[in-house]
């Protein structure tokens, strides 16, 4: 038996398991850390999170509060009502021409369970998944408390900080992989796989055996390229989305999955056990987010806006490389000639200027010290103000 250290009365308390022993999402701990500020009374501009500060749309709403005066809100199928999961059939051929049989639909709670979901369902323990570096910092957190081994491929600005079939060929070389997970606008940087590059990369996965998990979670937010879905592309893939990024209701916690036809029966058997069901309210108003599109697309035109102010002023501030931002809400910007520990700077950024931005350790453990993420998700003012605060913050540290 696993024993920490002696607690009170010099009783010894059980351990955590070593699968829990997980790296902290530090977003969060910048969130938290700026909530704590706010509630003190100081104006904090947020620059961390990745958050639309836009509400559902209007028909999600109304729907959500009929649904709730008009009786119990309780659970649904496992796999969503068949009325959202038609619906989001009908989304694919609408945007990509090509349409899943409702079947393979799974509604989730949030992308977060479709990634658990799929990780469970397409690999044993032991297996190593492929993810790329900068990416999402719960990929590899999420892999390793399922005892699956996340294999970081660095991405280079030689290949637009992208995955290439020959960085999956060599990492496959070294040592066999089981899976591939590809997020396309990627997070932090927003950067996407040209639509011929994403093909290439599904072909080469699939001659190599290894499963393709496509994050399509910013989808519908691009600005100078077009999305490429991986349905249609491989059977096997599992494609996860949801309707917290594009369709503004992080809060919600609803998304969906497209699953192989291989794999309904296993999904279903694990949604049942770990999840239940998403839950029914945020299924009803996620069915009528589909009726608010010209208002989403109307969010998706500030946040071009917003990028556009990012691209301009970054650089003047003084940051080196942004990455691509092809989609998506966020500027990865290059530090080093500001900081040697883009943690300290940003703690000493909230602190000093209130501004909260994230550190790119969170999302490159080797190279991130000298990355920021800035999420230009919020009010256009709102963006512009922490970015004038950041310039007199700067400006005071070089007198």
């Amino acid at each position: 038996m696993r024993h920490a250290d002696a607690g009170p009365g010099g009783r010894p308390p059980l351990a955590a398991s070593s699968r829990s022993r997980i790296e902290p999402f530090r977003a969060m701990s910048v969130v938290a850390r700026a909530g704590e500020l706010a509630g003190a009374g100081r104006d904090i501009v947020l620059m961390c999170v990745g958050q639309p500060d836009a509400p559902a749309p209007l028909a999600a709403r109304e729907a959500a509060a009929r649904a709730a005066l008009a009786g119990p809100i309780g659970y649904t199928a496992s796999a969503g009502t068949p009325a959202l999961r038609r619906r989001i059939a009908r989304h694919y051929r609408e945007r990509y021409g090509v349409e899943p049989d409702p079947a393979r639909v799974y509604v989730t709670t949030g992308s977060s369970a479709g990634f658990i979901l799929s990780f469970l369902a397409a690999f044993d323990a032991g297996d190593r998944v492929a993810i790329p570096a900068p990416g999402y910092p719960a990929y590899r957190n999420i892999l390793r408390a399922l005892s699956l081994e996340p294999v970081e491929i660095e991405c280079v600005a030689a290949d637009r900080w992208v995955i290439t079939p020959a960085l999956l060929e060599a990492a496959h070389a070294r040592a066999p992989l089981a899976g591939l997970l590809v997020a396309n606008p990627n997070n932090p940087n927003g950067t996407m796989l040209r639509p011929e590059a994403f093909h290439a990369l599904v072909d080469a996965a699939r001659a190599l055996g290894i499963r393709l998990i496509s994050d399509e979670i910013y989808h519908g937010l691009t600005f100078d390229m077009a999305e490429t879905t991986a349905l249609g592309l491989d059977e096997d893939a599992f494609v996860i989305n949801s309707f917290s990024k594009f369709f503004c209701m992080t809060g919600w916690r609803v998304g969906w999955m497209v699953v192989p036809e291989a794999m309904i029966e296993t999904v279903d058997r694990l949604q049942q056990n770990a999840f239940i069901c998403a839950p029914e309210i945020s299924q009803i108003a996620a069915l009528a987010a589909f009726d608010g599109m010209a208002e989403l697309e109307a969010v998706r035109r500030g946040y071009a806006r917003n990028r556009a102010l990012m691209l301009a002023r970054l650089p003047r501030l003084g940051f080196g490389e942004v990455q691509p931002i092809d989609g998506a809400f966020y500027a990865y910007a290059e530090a080093g000639a500001l900081a040697d520990d883009t943690a300290r700077f940003a703690a000493r950024l909230l602190e000093e200027a209130g501004v909260a931005v994230t550190p790119g350790v969170d999302f490159d453990a080797r190279r991130g010290r000298r990355w920021l993420r800035f999420s230009f998700a919020g009010d256009h003012g709102r963006i512009a103000e922490g970015l004038d605060r950041i310039e007199a913050w700067l400006g005071r540290q070089n007198r």
